[in-house]
């Protein structure tokens, strides 16, 4: 027996009112949360358009071979950055002509293997034997509507495809448990002076790898509460006429302690390291989680929380580089010092639920750049005036050092107090006479960012 999909109903209506407008197929993500019996859809989203991809599809002999995979797998990673914890880009789908009815299993079939690689690939953590490894492929029709549903495991590259159940519900995001936590960052990146090939972007991933650790094994308390993993969430709360439990209206503030490990065998210990340079992030990140409130669990609303608090700081340094590199910085000489807008969190509702995505804005950018980003990459339009900011705007600084040093791997940079209660830093020192200006996210030379939010 497959997998059942709990559809919200507007999904459904979303999918319906897709026009191929002469081309043969148009493609998409399905966005949602798994569980261990079932699935839940919650927003599907179509890939946006690429010029030289429209132009081949006006051929009249275009097929699926023609699925940009590479441009596909972009907008998954682009969108995964905007899914708090508890959801995950479940899979694809694909609307395409009579024609190519019968074409679409091989081309789905790469498309949902690669895009769950390049996503893997990002984050800093991994799934659990526990969880459900299956991944969907959807494709509907657009002449006889008729839906083909079926299903593979991502962790088997052999995998045949398995059937499964596609079934709409309506207000199904109304009733979601919404987790928030304020998590305190201190974290210490040494640049080691033997790795001098690695870039800044993975220099930073191994020291925040190591971080990961410490967020897996911290002790989560719920409410103030320590919980075992096992019980209800909701354990205590009314009951309705049918027997559910009364989810609405009802939020959990959690709380991390890390310097608490749950492990007892794990130790912490110095090590002396030659560094070319450091990276240092402190200060606060705002996360948020949502889990579905049919039979919630403990540990499935903490493992939500862990993955939003491990994959913002991942996408706030992954943003940063991108944009370092966009923007190269002009090489300093001495230890002058330039200032910079980093990116902060902002979220929105989906329209018609309770559930919110987010998004990063850097400050210069516009509240209408920020919806035209949600349109782009979510095909969907979101009211403004609903925009919540999680924090306040950042601020980088960015100084240079011709120093080298040597540094301690759980040790910080002493670094003057700032005025504002909360901050968050990145500090970056480099050798500068090894490096160009291309190398600032090379070799993370000469630089030094400190973000600031509240």
């Amino acid at each position: 027996m497959g997998r059942t999909y709990i559809v919200e109903e507007t999904v459904g209506q979303y999918l319906s009112n897709i026009n191929l407008q002469g081309k043969p197929f148009v493609s998409g993500l399905l966005i949602g949360q798994c569980s261990s019996q079932k699935d839940y859809v919650i927003l599907a989203a179509k890939t946006p358009p690429k010029e030289e991809q429209n132009e081949n599809l006006k051929h009249p002999k275009a097929k699926l071979d023609n699925l940009d995979e590479e441009w596909a797998t972009e907008h998954a990673n682009q969108v995964s950055r905007m899914l708090p914890g508890g959801l995950l880009v479940l899979g694809v789908f694909i609307i395409t002509s009579l024609e190519l009815a019968n074409d679409f299993q091989t081309a789905l079939r790469r498309l949902i293997f690669a895009v769950e690689k390049s996503m893997n690939r990002k984050r800093l953590w991994n799934f659990t034997e526990e969880e459900v490894s299956e991944r969907v492929i959807l494709h509907i029709c657009s002449s006889t509507k008729k839906i083909c549903c079926r299903t593979y495991d991502i962790l088997d590259p052999k995998s045949s495809p398995r059937p499964a159940d596609w079934k709409y519900q309506n207000g199904l995001t109304t009733s979601w448990l919404p987790l928030e936590c304020t998590v305190h960052v201190n974290i210490h990146i040494p640049l080691s002076a033997t790795s001098v090939g690695y870039t800044l972007e993975k220099n930073t991933k191994n020291g925040l790898t190591r971080w990961a650790k410490q967020i897996e094994n911290g002790v989560y308390l719920i409410n103030g509460q320590v919980k075992e993993d096992d019980c209800d969430l909701l354990e205590g709360q009314k009951k309705s006429s049918r027997g559910n439990t009364q989810a609405t209206g009802h939020s959990f503030e959690v709380k991390v302690l890390t310097h608490l490990l749950l492990n007892s065998d794990h130790r912490s210990t110095a090590t002396v390291q030659i560094c070319s340079g450091s990276v240092n992030l402190k200060g606060t990140v705002k996360c948020r989680a949502y889990i579905h409130s049919s039979r919630p669990k403990v540990k499935d609303a903490v493992q939500a929380v862990k993955r939003d608090i491990l994959n913002t700081v991942a996408d706030r340094c992954e943003i940063l580089f991108e944009d370092l590199l966009l923007n190269e910085i002009p090489e300093k000489k001495g230890a002058e010092r330039e200032f910079h807008i980093l990116p902060h969190r902002v979220f929105v509702p989906i329209p018609g639920s309770t559930i919110m995505l987010c998004d990063y804005k850097f400050g210069d950018e516009s509240a209408e750049e920020i919806r035209e980003h949600f349109t782009e990459m979510l095909d969907h339009v979101i009211q403004m005036e609903n925009l919540e900011i999680a924090e306040e705007i950042n601020t980088a600084c960015m100084s240079s050092s011709v120093n080298n040093e040597a540094s301690l791997d759980n040790t910080d940079d002493e670094q003057p107090k700032q005025p504002i209660k909360t901050t968050v830093i990145l500090k970056v020192r480099q050798n500068i006479g090894v490096i160009t200006a291309f190398a600032v996210a090379v070799l993370a030379a000469g630089i030094s960012f400190h973000y600031f939010s509240d």
